[in-house]
């Protein structure tokens, strides 16, 4: 079913008025108790799960498992975020006040990058079918990546990105508040947020190159797609500051996200000749995370109670 103009701006109106209340509510800096973030977080799913259920009853029950399907692989590899992020602001040793204003200025400009890069896909696959086979053998390659414990990491030192903005950018070696840029001597020149804004962005572009083509493996529904993503992305923020100081108990969350990866992957591979309805693909995703994180956390709770004590 054709999806409505109205519909398309109504979605966005929502989503710029809740970034804006959430902006709004954070004026002063301080930092998110793990109180706040666990109530902004169930709000954010809850304002999903919702917009889910408009999306059930307006273009039928097969949408609606699509788009959660979709919700669910984005919210869970999002989680390889939050790993990433932690290690960002460690390295250059951002105020906990500050934390929101770049995460919140982070996903405006994830919005704009995801909403191309979905068009980009959507159209090739559109155009050129056999790139979905391409997704499929990259997915699953990179899940086995994942499984060998050779993902990328995260060398900030040797950054070329960092490397090219200090270089050809004013940059300060002090914070100045909140601000992106401040007026140093009569120059304007970029703080260490505007370094650390802009690295969250590029992080998120190189996770975007796995998340979309996993959730076109459920399904080329631009709208289901886009939407799904958005929501995802949108709690992403009260997630961090619910689980950054637990993201070490999440021990075997990884080979989770490699599973699925490789699922999904797969499911693009051989979709010409086994077709996997989308039903079996929720129940194997929600099936993998929700075994790896009890796993994980059992495994890890004589460790937790010690640090507690």
């Amino acid at each position: 079913m054709p999806v409505n103009i109205w519909f398309w701006v109504v979605f966005h109106l929502g989503v710029l008025a809740a970034l804006a209340i959430d902006l709004f509510s954070y004026r002063k800096p301080h930092a998110i108790s793990l109180r706040s973030a666990t109530w902004r977080s169930l709000i954010w799913i809850a304002l999903s799960l919702g917009f889910n259920a408009i999306v059930w009853h307006w273009q039928g029950p097969d949408q609606g498992i699509d788009f959660f399907t979709g919700y669910l692989i984005e919210y869970s590899l999002s989680v390889d975020n939050i790993f990433v992020f932690v290690l960002i602001f460690a390295y250059f040793r951002v105020p906990p006040q500050y934390e929101h204003r770049v995460l919140i200025w982070g996903i405006l400009g994830a919005i704009v990058m995801r909403a191309i890069m979905i068009w980009l896909g959507i159209t090739l696959v559109g155009r050129f079918h056999f790139v979905l086979y391409l997704f499929g053998a990259f997915l699953f390659i990179t899940g086995l990546r994942m499984f060998g414990g050779k993902d990328q990491d995260l060398d900030l030192d040797n950054n070329l990105i960092l490397r090219v903005a200090r270089r050809l950018l004013p940059v300060t070696n002090d914070y100045h508040g909140p601000k992106f840029i401040a007026l140093v001597a009569g120059r304007r020149m970029l703080t260490p947020l505007a370094l650390v804004l802009l690295v969250i962005d590029v992080m998120d572009l190189i996770f975007a190159v796995d998340s979309i083509p996993a959730v076109l493996a459920i399904t080329q529904d631009t709208f289901i797609v886009y939407t799904s993503n958005i929501c995802a992305i949108l709690g992403l923020r009260s997630l961090y500051f619910l689980l950054a100081n637990l993201v070490t108990r999440f021990i075997y969350l990884r080979f989770g996200l490699a599973l699925i990866l490789c699922f999904v992957g797969l499911k693009m591979m051989v979709a010409k000749w086994i077709h996997i309805p989308n039903w079996l693909s929720l129940l194997i995703i929600g099936t993998t995370l929700l075994v790896t994180i009890v796993v994980s956390i059992h495994a890890t709770r004589d460790s937790s109670s010690t640090r507690s004590r």
